[in-house]
């Protein structure tokens, strides 16, 4: 799967964050860097001038001249919560002297609405389409699910991604897993490894119970990862594609 490359804009929408209690940073000039892979997801970046006085404390230096600082907010302190670029050249050349914070440790806000896991990409769209084509999963050549009412989900640049109603899919295979992911996209998704035989698949279905209301039609359906089971539709067998859920 190749990712694009990074790329920095502005974005007319007020950014705020909050660190417990406390509003620590406030502004309508932060910066969206977009972003995939191993350096990060899109975040957003805010001058230090919108960041609330005695918020960044015990500045510390890393490679390439970057900053960074534990971050208080009324009686809470995180360690190392916020930090600079660490190389703002080029395309990313208005992300100098802006500062980012972590998306675990505080909580993110684009106007009064809360933002969970990453900022999201104005470029990005989410499509889901009901369907009638026949959508088959095997794990180890048992046949755990089967479907002629599928709804499809297209997110580029990552793969198709088929849910199917949970009548629709041989439950005695699946065991539930403590393993949870979340996305701004679609909202907070519970897992389930499958087990055939010997062969088992771990945290290879999700659903997602209660979405955000931009995608409602993916409510309390089930989804395989392409990458880890077959799936075959119409009766041709899909690549399993490469992507970094493929491990």
């Amino acid at each position: 799967m190749r990712l694009p490359e990074p790329s920095v804009e502005p974005t007319p929408r007020r950014i705020r964050l909050r660190l417990g209690d406390a509003v620590i940073a406030e502004s309508s000039r932060a910066q969206l860097l977009i972003q995939y892979g191993p350096k990060g997801l899109p975040t957003y970046y805010i001058p230090l001038d919108d960041v609330r006085p005695g918020v960044l404390v015990d500045e510390s230096a890393g490679k390439e001249g970057q900053r960074t600082w534990s971050v208080m907010g009324g009686r809470s302190r995180v360690e190392a919560a916020a930090w600079t670029h660490a190389n703002p050249t080029g395309a990313l050349e208005s992300l100098a002297g802006l500062v980012t914070f972590s998306w675990q440790q505080l909580e993110w806000y684009e106007e009064d609405e809360r933002l969970i896991a990453h900022a999201r990409d104005p470029h990005k769209r989410v499509d889901t389409v009901r369907s009638s084509r026949r959508v088959q999963v095997l794990v180890a050549g048992e046949a755990v699910a089967e479907s002629i009412r599928p709804l499809l989900l297209f997110e580029e640049p990552l793969p198709p991604r088929y849910y199917l109603p949970f009548a629709d899919v041989r439950t005695e295979f699946l065991e539930a897993s403590e393993f949870v992911s979340v996305c701004p996209y679609k909202g907070r998704a519970r897992y389930w490894s499958v087990r055939v035989g010997d062969v088992l698949v771990r945290d290879a279905v999700w659903s997602y119970p209660d979405p955000i209301p931009e995608n409602p039609k993916i409510r309390d359906l089930a989804c395989f990862f392409n990458e880890r089971v077959d799936i075959v539709v119409d009766g041709v067998l899909i690549e399993r594609p490469d992507t970094p859920w493929s491990g």
